[in-house]
């Protein structure tokens, strides 16, 4: 739900710029602090839920200690995986939507490329590693040979995505 209210706040917020009249313009203020108001509440819930809870509080405080995953990520991971931790690194990337699904055919060799999976979990994986690949130094390293090997930067991000994963699910 949280993320469905995000996505409402983003489109009135894109909404209010194209707005020209002044009707228009006070009813996405008013939709937008209703949609505010809605996602503070919600993550006070998420908050009541977590500290309820020894287990939730335990695992969220192990995933937030890896730099570069905050709150967000961390509970997007609890909510949308369950399986984190119980699963190997094949599994899990699978699970994700980030194991690398290879075209080929006899002597032609196309691109490999990701999907399936959770995408929830893709979307907030990918910011995580984002913010990982700056302030994580193992990412950070990680991420700067493959570009170096002459890897696209999307492609050292979705390796790093999965690798972040694999740390996480350890």
């Amino acid at each position: 739900r949280r993320r469905q209210i995000v996505q409402m706040i983003v489109a009135e917020e894109n909404r209010a710029h194209m707005a020209v009249s002044t009707p228009a313009c006070k009813s996405i203020r008013r939709i937008l602090s209703a949609l505010r108001r809605e996602l503070k509440s919600l993550d006070e819930d998420m908050d009541d839920q977590i500290r309820k809870s020894p287990l939730w509080r335990v695992r969220e405080k192990l995933l937030i200690s890896v730099p570069g995953v905050g709150s967000t990520v961390a509970r997007t991971l609890l909510a949308q995986m369950p399986e984190l931790g119980t699963l190997d690194r094949r599994q899990i990337a699978a699970l994700a939507g980030l194991a690398p699904w290879t075209r080929q055919s006899g002597k032609w060799r196309g691109k490999s490329f990701i999907g399936g999976g959770r995408s929830s979990v893709r979307a907030a994986l990918f910011m995580a590693a984002l913010v990982a690949s700056r302030h994580n130094p193992q990412l950070k390293a990680f991420r700067d040979r493959l570009v170096a090997q002459g890897k696209p930067k999307i492609v050292a991000i979705v390796a790093t995505m999965r690798k972040l994963l694999t740390i996480l699910n350890a």
